[in-house]
């Protein structure tokens, strides 16, 4: 018997989603390689955050077994990688190379940091949000740059993808529902966060294909119509 069918329910069902979208990132050749790569990461590791947080929340509700106690940690640290791969996709759209490089390394010492934390201290949901919003916001501004530099318009969706996430925290951490059985705040938050994923994703195609010409490029770099696919 599931435990909390609603939020088991909308979990597996972002799972899916989030399979759907890293699975249309990912096709084979497709370029440039290194953001649609981490934006294939950013949509795996959430979909698995969300399945082993389904699977949590429906199955294993004893937060005392050893399985629950597992199953939690790698459903935080799930949310630590997506964290990590927005970090990386922001470096690789906005900065030049060298900034780039340092960012994607202070990311994954962040990464260490906050697994750390959620393995040995607290496996408090609220320090992933902490953890996570600074993420988004970078990967916010990426899509920015983007759409000033460009004015496509799927990267204003991005955006309003990204602002959405904020506002699908805001429901979870404040324990808004809409019913308090059937969609209570987790599922609340699931739903939100299921709009917010597909609006990202149109946002992430439109990053992968002007990432080249937005992008700084150091003097020893190429420029943009230059190789742009090997200089990301």
């Amino acid at each position: 018997m599931i435990a909390e069918p609603d939020v088991t329910l909308t979990d597996y069902g972002l799972a899916l989603e989030c399979a759907l979208l890293a699975g249309l990132l990912g096709r084979p050749g497709v370029r440039p390689v290194g953001v649609r790569t981490w934006f294939v990461i950013f949509f795996g590791s959430t979909g698995l955050a969300a399945l082993l947080g389904g699977t949590f929340h429906g199955f294993f509700p004893d937060e005392q077994t050893l399985a629950s106690a597992l199953l939690w940690r790698t459903t935080l640290l799930a949310i630590g990688f997506a964290a990590t791969a927005a970090w990386q996709v922001g470096a690789r759209v906005v900065l030049a190379r060298t900034s780039a490089q340092w960012v994607s390394i202070a990311a994954v010492m962040e990464l260490i940091l906050y697994g750390a934390i959620v393995i040995f201290v607290s496996q408090s949901f609220s320090i992933a949000v902490v953890n996570y919003l600074p993420a988004a916001l970078f990967l916010l501004g990426a899509f920015g740059v983007v759409y000033r530099q460009t004015r496509a318009r799927p990267a204003r969706l991005g955006m309003a993808g990204l602002a959405l996430t904020f506002l699908a925290s805001g429901i979870q951490q404040a324990g808004i529902a809409l019913h308090p059985v059937y969609v209570n705040h987790n599922a609340l938050y699931h739903l939100v966060q299921a709009v917010a994923l597909v609006l990202i994703f149109r946002g992430a195609r439109a990053v992968c294909s002007l990432a080249c010409v937005v992008r700084p490029a150091h003097p020893a770099e190429p420029r943009a119509g230059q190789s742009p696919g090997e200089s990301v």
